[in-house]
């Protein structure tokens, strides 16, 4: 049966857009890093609140959940926005910069809390679906792992939903433009510190000594070997040796040296297969040169697997509400990493990208999000509430 949906959502959303552009602008002034957004967190759990959602705080340390029902529909759907600010000075030289040393919002998580505000609001307003809605604000998903300490706090047995969905602004995409990606969307990401023992010794006596420098140096272009013959080559890995530590003197060969990898994978077996590898590397190249290593290899975030129906769900409301033109076609899977892929290995569903324009990329210390796409954005998450909530819908075939 085909899905009777309501019409689609009006554009007078974007007279308030003025309301949430402040708000998201207010945020940008005070950053919060991960399980601190405390100011951010009571924000939001007062707006939402005040517009007669059922709020609860503290949802994994800073999360707050916000819930509404209306109707008599019997699903469910969980919408979820990040809190968290980056520990980057700003360099943006804005009016509302961060007032905060050395944190600043540079991913856009600001925007993405006032983009799901500016849409809590008209939800309340108009309550033009049938259901529960679950408005979801996350902390620490900068590293923090914010999704898992919600869902070991019992997020989903707590807050029920039948499937959960998010978006993050992305900047190269054009301005406005939705991107949808089903399969796997974003990398997992692992941490591999790995610690080369050798000898220290004088500089000018070598030979008494053994080089962790030189082993390190070996292992660092011996690890690239992992991508560019381990792995079938039409496999997307990313191994990169982002710090390497040892010594304090130009004459003095150090015991040890540390380096730190993160390795970035898109399919569960290769994964395994890329840690074994790294270890076996790491332990060969240190013992030909006399040395030992010692690895230690931490589990990051999983592989992002957006759901087929709810990825092809998601694109028809985009479809329907906004016409073609607004669909991005040139996304391609991301190395980036993202822990909302905790939220799809426990539920059903999707996350999905809209452009920000060729703002600086994420992360960078003159990243800003771009305000023209927070109305827009704002009304996507209405046109899927109200056609997912909708009496008789039932997701695409």
């Amino acid at each position: 049966m085909t899905a009777q949906f309501p019409p689609p959502v009006a554009a007078d959303i974007a007279l308030e857009a003025d309301e949430f552009i402040a708000l998201r602008r207010q945020l940008h002034t005070q950053p919060e890093l991960a399980y601190k957004e405390e100011k951010t967190s009571a924000l939001v759990a007062e707006r939402l609140q005040a517009w007669g959602y059922e709020v609860t705080r503290n949802v994994g340390v800073t999360g707050v959940v916000g819930t509404l029902r209306n109707g008599a529909g019997g699903k469910s759907l969980g919408i979820r926005a990040d809190m968290d600010a980056l520990p980057i000075e700003e360099a943006t030289g804005l009016s509302y910069a961060s007032a905060t040393p050395g944190v600043m919002h540079a991913c856009g998580h600001d925007g993405h809390t006032a983009i799901l505000l500016a849409a809590a609001k008209h939800l309340a307003q108009t309550r033009a679906f049938s259901g529960t809605l679950r408005l979801i604000f996350q902390p620490a998903e900068e590293n923090g792992g914010g999704a898992h300490a919600m869902i070991k706090d019992g997020l989903l047995e707590r807050f029920p939903v039948d499937a959960i969905f998010g978006l993050h602004n992305w900047p190269g995409v054009p301005v406005g433009q939705f991107g949808f990606l089903a399969g796997p969307a974003m990398a997992s990401v692992d941490l591999a510190i790995i610690r080369i023992v050798g000898k220290g010794g004088h500089g000018a006596k070598p030979q008494q000594a053994v080089d962790p420098v030189v082993a390190a140096a070996s292992l660092v272009l011996a690890l690239q070997t992992v991508v560019s013959r381990h792995v079938d080559p039409l496999e997307a890995v990313v191994v990169t040796v982002g710090s390497i530590h040892g010594g304090i003197a130009p004459n003095v060969i150090p015991d040890s040296v540390e380096l730190q990898l993160t390795i970035r994978t898109f399919d569960v077996s290769v994964r395994e297969s890329v840690r074994q590898r790294i270890i076996e590397l790491a332990q060969a190249q240190a013992a030909s040169y006399g040395a030992r290593a010692e690895v230690s290899y931490r589990r990051g975030y999983p592989v992002l697997q957006n759901h087929a129906a709810e990825t092809d769900f998601a694109r028809q409301v985009a479809l329907r509400h906004f016409g073609p033109e607004r669909i991005h076609q040139g996304l391609r899977p991301i190395t980036a990493s993202e822990d909302f892929a905790y939220f799809l290995t426990e539920r059903p569903g999707s996350y999905l990208f809209i452009g920000n324009g060729d703002s600086a990329d994420l992360h960078n210390p003159h990243y800003d999000f771009n305000d023209a796409i927070l109305a827009d954005a704002a009304r996507y998450w209405v046109a899927l509430v109200q056609d997912y909530l909708s009496d008789n819908n039932e997701p695409a075939k």
